[in-house]
């Protein structure tokens, strides 16, 4: 099993957004970087893990967990003129950008704040926390994973 960590607008979908949907299950569309839709396609498996991060709000941080449910398959988005993720290049025979379904596990005792993850020593090499990182989606080690869980 590997650990992941996906970024979301709260006020586009946050972890509540996920908890409501059927089963608590919901394709992850929308990545348009090449190097968070390669991960996604070619290392996200059935049963990983994932933090739920919230970016672009007030307090950014770890609102909860998800687990990966469906692997890789096209983002259908990318196809839908209508769709703000339209991206006119891709087909059905070449859909250049990829999603994965998640399920909700849990929502954290608390959101556990980027500035504290930023306090934490031994966090330093996350790649969250590293200059400059805007990817979308980003692998996180085991150690980082269990770091994290004890922060709650």
């Amino acid at each position: 099993m590997q650990y992941w960590l996906m970024k979301s607008e709260p006020d586009t979908f946050g972890i509540d957004d996920l908890k409501s949907r059927d089963k608590g299950t919901e394709h992850w569309d929308g990545v348009r970087n090449y190097q968070a839709r390669n991960m996604m396609r070619d290392k996200m498996k059935k049963g990983d893990k994932v933090f739920f991060y919230h970016s672009a709000c007030k307090v950014p941080g770890i609102a909860g967990i998800a687990k990966i449910v469906k692997e890789s398959y096209p983002d259908h988005t990318a196809q839908n003129p209508e769709s703000k993720y339209y991206d006119p290049k891709a087909s059905g025979e070449d859909p250049r950008w990829f999603m994965v379904d998640v399920k909700f596990e849990r929502k954290l005792k608390r959101l556990i704040p980027l500035s504290e993850l930023k306090e934490n020593p031994a966090l330093e090499g996350m790649q969250l926390l590293k200059k400059g990182n805007r990817l979308s989606i980003m692998p996180v080690s085991e150690d980082e994973w269990r770091l994290i869980l004890a922060m709650e």
